[in-house]
């Protein structure tokens, strides 16, 4: 029995031993690299999306197209990743395994956290699970002797608190991806070639130490987590006064054609600001120079200035192939040529809200129609940044996000049906639109701002009184004053009554707007002589917006439930109707016809800003909808 016992304590031994070295290897500078061979080539065909630096220390990189990080073809940064590479090869060859499995891998097989060695090849078919246990530093390496290849539409799943980060593979021979297959984890072939297919994706890195790397129509991105610095992108300028405004030049006329929402100020310190309907406009219409455009001058050169001066990160090597599904994570872009965005652009935040991008282009800038930004984990409109050399043409019905900064070029077609969610300003040159929507971002720096959900509430006294949270004060007009509501009736403040205003509320006084809560987060505040910037000057009655002419949208804000009435000019034409969500999602579409007023639903959907745009007969126009 003794020897049994001794037995099986240097077993347990040997067992707690070969654990502790399940660890993940340090990749030093090759963590930054998504494909990378010391030796060998690295090409790509057909459009791959790439997030991660490419390169080779001996061969050249070929075929990619704008890949969010940085080539490094026989430089420096590849010799460096060199060195790396090798060090963690060699950790990972002489890690103890603790698991000896079959070498086929998957068909709905689940496997805990260890080292598996295969003594020869191993394929991957169907799905293969791996289960972390709720250990977040669980580490899975994988020693493979062999060839490693997958069968179409495999899968890796990570489970309970698996990261892709803590995943390894050790090849010693070709690896090959089957088109469609989901990869986990890094990858580090051995004196071998690695070959992605089309429709594969990886979260993870395909590292060769001698070998050829070929992608063909793939994603593939470097994994997040296990310590790896969150991306913040640049620090953000600082906007002062161009803050409060949605359109803006320095120098040049600004005018609209046609039904444009704006929130935000409108105006030019050079020229005239015209066509703009100040029952359209949340905010000022500067028309002529003033005292407000002439700090909004000065502040955008400075605004400008900033942009200009802040060093690049990546540069995205073919501006005339912007746009095609590209994801970019916070950085600082340069497109230093004429670029041409075409579909869609996402923009990763990877969870942090305040990340920054900004991009940098030395050339012109043109959307094809219907391109969209599109905003994701995170992103904020008011952290996105455009800084253009030269003119800028939004095309029709696109959905454009961000601060766009012109220098010495015409903002000139913001176009039908062009949804921006930012600014548009230009130093030097003429601004149009034509029937769009401009919001501003949130965080005018004239406005006062409470969140809704506190219920600003107050007591009227019998002059003029104020209605305070915990941390701002907002004054209202005393007793016996009434005030035009903007969906309708009238509200009448008495001595010692409480009032509320609730979001998407707009309330006058005495021929201006007094107060107007525009997003579920911001709540603006203007004295009764508008004497505050960003309040918008408006007619004692507040009609409903465009009615007669335009389609409507009841009640606005909602709760969910909305109608939509199309004008009687419409003769109950086909209507096709599609609602956006801030990041660029098409949340509804559908088509309508036979009537002129429909019921729609945002139940379900989270409070905040929407985007519907109506085409019927001739005609698309787009308006905002408030959810509560």
């Amino acid at each position: 029995m003794k020897t049994i016992f001794q037995t099986l304590i240097v077993v347990s031994m040997v067992a707690i031993q070969a654990l502790s070295f399940a660890q993940a290897p340090p990749l030093g500078t090759a963590a930054g690299f998504v494909l990378f061979s010391t030796t060998g080539a690295v090409g790509n065909s057909g459009i791959s999306h790439i997030t991660g630096n490419v390169g080779t220390n001996s061969g050249s990189s070929t075929g990619f197209g704008n890949v969010n990080g940085v080539m490094h073809d026989n430089d420096g940064a590849s010799a460096q990743c060199s060195a790396d590479l090798l060090i963690a090869y060699n950790q990972l060859n002489s890690t103890i395994p603790t698991f000896f499995p079959s070498p086929l891998f998957g068909n709905g097989q689940m496997l805990n956290a260890g080292v598996y060695a295969v003594s020869g090849a191993a394929t991957l078919n169907s799905n293969l699970t791996l289960n972390a246990q709720g250990d977040a530093n669980a580490v899975f390496i994988f020693q493979i002797q062999g060839s490693f290849s997958t069968g179409v539409n495999s899968k890796i799943k990570l489970i309970n608190g698996a990261q892709a980060c803590n995943v390894f593979w050790k090849v010693e021979g070709m690896v090959n991806m089957a088109s469609g297959t989901t990869m986990r984890g890094t990858i580090i072939a051995n004196n071998a070639a690695i070959s992605m297919n089309t429709g594969d994706t990886l979260e993870g890195r395909a590292l060769s130490t001698s070998g050829a790397i070929t992608v063909d129509g793939v994603l593939a991105y470097i994994p997040v987590g296990c310590g790896a610095p969150v991306l913040s992108g640049p620090a953000a300028p600082a906007l002062a006064s161009t803050e409060c405004y949605a359109i803006f030049s320095s120098n040049g006329a600004v005018s609209n054609t046609g039904v444009t929402h704006v929130t935000g100020d409108v105006g030019t310190n050079v020229g005239l600001a015209i066509g703009f309907d100040p029952l359209l406009v949340t905010g000022t219409i500067h028309p002529i120079p003033d005292v407000s455009t002439a700090q909004c001058a000065a502040d955008l050169l400075d605004v400008y200035t900033a942009l200009n001066l802040l060093p690049v990160d990546i540069e995205l090597l073919y501006p005339a192939q912007f746009g095609n599904d590209l994801v970019l994570t916070p950085h600082t872009y340069l497109l230093n040529a004429a670029t041409v965005f075409t579909g869609t652009l996402t923009l990763d935040a990877q969870g942090n809200a305040d990340a920054v991008f900004v991009i940098k282009i030395n050339g012109a800038l043109s959307t094809s129609t219907r391109s969209i930004v599109k905003l994701v984990n995170g992103t904020q409109a008011g952290n996105v940044f455009w800084k253009v050399e030269g003119a800028v043409g939004i095309g029709t019905y696109s959905l454009f996000v961000g601060t766009i900064v012109c220098n010495n070029g015409a903002l000139g077609a913001l176009e039908t049906g062009v949804i921006l969610h930012g600014r548009a300003l230009t130093t030097t040159g003429a601004l149009s639109t034509t029937e769009g929507t401009i919001t501003m971002p949130p965080g005018c720096c004239n406005l006062n701002q409470v969140p809704v959900n506190t219920q600003v509430t107050g007591v009227v006294g019998s002059g003029e009184s104020t209605c305070k949270n915990a941390t701002q004060t907002i004054t209202v007009a005393g007793n016996g004053t009434t005030f035009q509501v903007q969906n309708g009736g009238s509200v009448t403040m008495i001595a010692g009554q409480n009032i509320r205003l609730l979001a998407g509320t707009r309330v006058n006084y005495g021929g201006y707007l007094h107060a107007y809560i525009t997003t579920m987060s911001e709540y603006c505040c203007g004295s009764t002589s508008g004497s505050y910037a960003g309040i918008n000057k408006v007619s004692e009655t507040i009609p409903e917006t465009g009615a007669g002419t335009s389609f409507r949208v009841y009640p606005n804000p909602t709760t969910g439930i909305f109608y939509l009435e199309l004008p009687p000019s419409s003769g109950n034409a086909n209507a096709v109707v599609q609602i956006y969500g801030m990041a660029g999602d098409l949340i509804l579409k559908d088509e309508l016809s036979g009537n002129n007023r429909f019921e729609f639903s945002l139940a379900g959907k989270s409070p905040g800003i929407y985007f519907l745009q109506v085409r019927y007969g001739d005609r698309l126009e787009s308006k905002r909808i408030i959810k509560k």
